[in-house]
């Protein structure tokens, strides 16, 4: 586990919300974490994805307690909705998923009750912002944070892609309705 921290690279990063614009791309971040830092929490950046093969290939040690954390989180995650999703469309199982992590498998299950995908896709996202909270510890100039802080420019990003699907699904609703009500006039 490292214990170097980063005063600095920590303290010129911007606040973070999710729902709100990044202030910069994911990979401008981790092309700044190589420069900034030390080679061993630099190695880490790897599993620093939201990946669902990652991290379900990735069961051994990282090294780092955050980073093995995150992927047991995920794993759980990812898992628990491969077996809901296979026991629902009434297929072979991939086998007993993992309950490691009640939080995680727990919000697994509720987003697949959900009608809307977007919505039970945010509502997982959200869950993994808070997590990643969570998981930093109290040690705020720690390599945690900044592992976190790119995970969540990836949430952000996401969440922007969500938004641009979702503005042209209702752009394309509004012109539809206006060439309609055009057509029925005419």
């Amino acid at each position: 586990m490292s214990s170097r921290n980063y005063y600095y690279f920590v303290a010129s990063l911007q606040s973070l919300n999710y729902g709100d614009k990044p202030p910069v791309s994911s990979e401008e971040f981790r092309e700044q974490c190589n420069s900034v830092l030390h080679p061993d929490d630099a190695a880490l950046l790897k599993y620093c994805y939201y990946d669902a093969k990652l991290v379900v290939e990735t069961v051994q040690t990282t090294g780092s307690a955050f980073i093995d954390l995150l992927m047991l989180r995920e794993r759980v995650l990812v898992l628990n909705l491969a077996f809901i999703r296979a026991a629902k469309l009434k297929r072979p199982s991939p086998g007993d998923p993992p309950h490691d992590v009640p939080r995680a498998e727990a919000r697994g299950k509720t987003a697949f009750e959900m009608d809307d995908p977007l919505e039970a896709t945010i509502y997982i996202d959200e869950g993994r912002w808070g997590a990643l909270d969570d998981m930093v510890g109290l040690n705020l100039f720690g390599v945690n944070n900044i592992y976190a802080y790119l995970l969540k420019l990836q949430l952000m990003e996401r969440r922007q892609r969500f938004e641009a699907i979702q503005g042209a699904a209702n752009y394309k609703e509004l012109y539809d309705s206006i060439l309609n009500e055009y057509n029925s006039k005419v």
